[in-house]
Parts: C-alpha cells; structure tokens; sequence
C-alpha cells in the first residue's frame, strides 16, 4: 500500500513539474495579418499600400509650405524578405513605389503640369520595428532618388533629388504609414526647381493578399 501511494504520488510530481516547464505559446511575428499577434505575414509575400483616402503625396518646397507637387494617386510595392518574432525589426524590399502623373497638379509658377515623377535606384530596403518605427534605405553604394518631370511656358524640365534615407511611422488603427516631411536635395535641374523639395504622405491600409498588415 505504501509502495502504491509513493508512485502515485510520484506520478502527480511529475505531471506539475511538466505542467510548470511546459513553454509557453510561441510569440507572434512582427508583423501580422487578421490582428495584432494574429497570423505571422510569410517571408516572400508581396506587401501593398495606396495613398489613404482622400489625401495626397505631396513634394513642398519647405516644411511649412505649401508650394511644390500634389498627387492624389500613388502606391508602394514591398516583399517581406524577414519576419523574426516580437519584439523585433522586420525586413522588407521596396520593389516599386508609383505616382499617377494623371492625378499629380503643381502650383509653382511658370509650371502648368508634371508629365511625371519617377522613383530610382529600385529595390530599396525596408526596416519596420516593434515600436512602428520605418525606414527605408537604398542599397550601399547608391541612393534614394526621385526624377521629376515638369512642363513649363518654356516646355519640359526634368528635376532629379536625392536623399540618404526616409523615416516614417507605422500605426495599426488604421493601418497606416506616414511620411512627413521628409528631405530631397536636388543634384540637377532647372531653376523652377526647388533646392529642397520634402516628401510627405499617408499610405493604408497596408496589405497583404487584402489583409490589412499589424506591427507588433
């Protein structure tokens, strides 16, 4: 009788202590689709973003004006190329990044339209953190470039900028990314050109497979 409740309670010892070992569900990835900590978004999946409705994409000639390029259309293109568990950075590559010419209107004087806006140097790099924190980087070696395209009274100008890096911020509300103000220097072009032109936008909901992407 002794034997059995020694084994018994042997048995009971050893079920707590797998109970009390057992690890813990595993974390949720970065980034996610259905929710925050839902399904982890496959490496190699292939990420989108419109501008959100009803703003534009805008290239000022200062921060605090409101003279430069307005386009009411315009997406980026991104593949997930890393997706760690959270807290972390996730990776991606920015394969295209489009503004519709149709929709673009400038305000400067001596311009009466912009034929287009071209983004260079394509793929760029991508870093997304835990805290919502983006940056996009272009390959060592090269730069972030923007090719703008202007018809004039006199005809075209073609203005080309360039910029170390862009910062922007993710936010799941709504499932967003922002750019505000961020600085391109021109290295060539007219004199209708800015010297600075900074870059500002909203993009959401940003998707993959039409689900709406979650940074965790």
């Amino acid at each position: 009788m002794r034997t059995r409740s020694l084994l018994v309670l042997a048995a009971t010892a050893g079920a707590l202590a797998l109970t009390v070992t057992a690890p813990a569900s595993a974390a949720s990835a970065v980034l996610t689709t259905g929710s925050t900590g839902g399904t982890a978004v496959a490496v190699g999946a292939t990420v989108t973003a419109p501008l959100a409705s009803g703003t534009a994409a805008t290239f000022y000639s200062s921060t605090t004006g409101t003279s430069g390029i307005k386009c009411t259309k315009s997406q980026f293109t991104a593949t997930v190329t890393d997706n760690p568990p959270a807290p972390g950075t996730a990776s991606e590559s920015v394969t295209a990044h489009t503004f519709d010419p149709t929709t673009c209107t400038s305000n400067v004087s001596g311009v009466t339209g912009v034929n287009g806006i071209t983004i260079d140097h394509l793929p760029y790099n991508a870093t997304v953190s835990s805290g919502g924190t983006l940056q996009v980087l272009p390959p060592s070696g090269s730069t972030i470039q923007s090719t703008v395209s202007l018809r004039t009274l006199l005809g075209s100008v073609t203005c080309v900028y360039q910029a170390a890096s862009l910062n922007g911020t993710a936010d799941n509300t709504d499932g967003s990314i922002t750019f505000t103000n961020q600085q391109f220097t021109k290295i060539s072009g007219s004199s209708l050109c800015f010297a600075s032109a900074y870059f500002s936008g909203k993009y959401a909901p940003v998707t993959t497979g039409g689900n709406q992407v979650y940074v965790n």
